[in-house]
């Protein structure tokens, strides 16, 4: 990857920081010489990708955050302004989804009614369904309200949102992701009209089908080859492949270096394969 040398010296917080899609992006911005508070709920997650970053030549910090909770988020600001003073990114990046908020089929039939082993839309759980979506979205704007606040005095910082292709065009069976994920576009959009004035740029990053650690079970079998679910997905994506956590880097560094996209806010980029433009005929 080639350096951004705008970047160097940078200050980013990247939430949800320990899994595999924004690990790869800490990892990728702390080789652009950027300082990097890497956050998630579990601090061992955080601390090892921050020990990658450290081993790297850069320079990163783990802290422990839960975005469900606005004293976690208030806990982990107090905690990176120990060592930085101010942020110039911020990777929302944190999110997820709960069995309690998808159903098991794709398309309801009346005789799943009779079925035990069947999930229907009838028995999505209210708190399953307010968990995914105040993980995907409250949690996105409550990060935001927290970070952005120690942004508003730097030269051109810049808030990364991380959508979903399910934003535009809602998958099968996990109703909640994808309706967060269509609010995390629109408030991707309505913050970066809200903070135009401030010079703060707002976007979002769409990945397509990535295998991580939350969906591997659902699109590789025991023995690693494609689930039924896995075949759909690759026959509707052009490119025919998985995503690799590396495919997003470089939309990550265009969207967070200034002198490349500075004029560029309010937008999703997707990162998909070509899965959204294939109409599949």
């Amino acid at each position: 990857m080639n350096n951004h040398t705008n970047l160097q010296g940078k200050v980013a917080v990247v939430t949800g920081g320990g899994g595999v899609l924004c690990g790869e992006m800490a990892r990728e911005l702390g080789r652009q010489g950027v300082k990097v508070a890497v956050l998630s709920r579990k601090k061992e997650k955080a601390d090892a990708v921050a020990d990658d970053i450290v081993r790297d030549g850069g320079e990163s910090i783990g802290v422990a955050c839960d975005v469900l909770q606005l004293e976690s988020i208030e806990e982990a600001d107090r905690e990176i302004r120990k060592y930085y003073e101010g942020y110039d990114i911020l990777i929302n990046g944190a999110g997820g989804n709960h069995p309690d908020a998808a159903t098991s089929e794709e398309y309801f039939k009346k005789e799943h009614l009779q079925n035990d082993q069947v999930k229907t839309f009838f028995d999505l759980t209210e708190e399953g369904l307010k968990h995914v979506f105040d993980l995907n979205y409250i949690g996105t704007v409550l990060a935001t309200q927290v970070f952005m606040k120690g942004m508003l005095k730097r030269e051109s910082p810049v808030v990364i949102n991380i959508s979903s292709m399910s934003a535009p065009s809602p998958m099968t069976k996990v109703l909640s992701y994808s309706s967060a994920k269509a609010g995390i576009d629109n408030f991707t959009q309505w913050l970066a009209v809200h903070m135009a004035k401030e010079n703060i740029r707002c976007n979002a990053i769409a990945p397509g089908f990535f295998l991580t650690s939350q969906n591997r079970s659902l699109l590789l079998d025991e023995n690693g080859g494609y689930t039924e679910r896995s075949r759909k997905i690759i026959g509707q994506t052009p490119m025919e492949r998985f995503g690799n956590p590396d495919d997003l880097t470089g939309t990550l560094l265009w969207l967070t270096d200034h002198s490349m996209s500075g004029f560029v806010t309010g937008v999703t980029v997707p990162v998909d394969g070509g899965f959204m433009a294939y109409s599949g005929v």
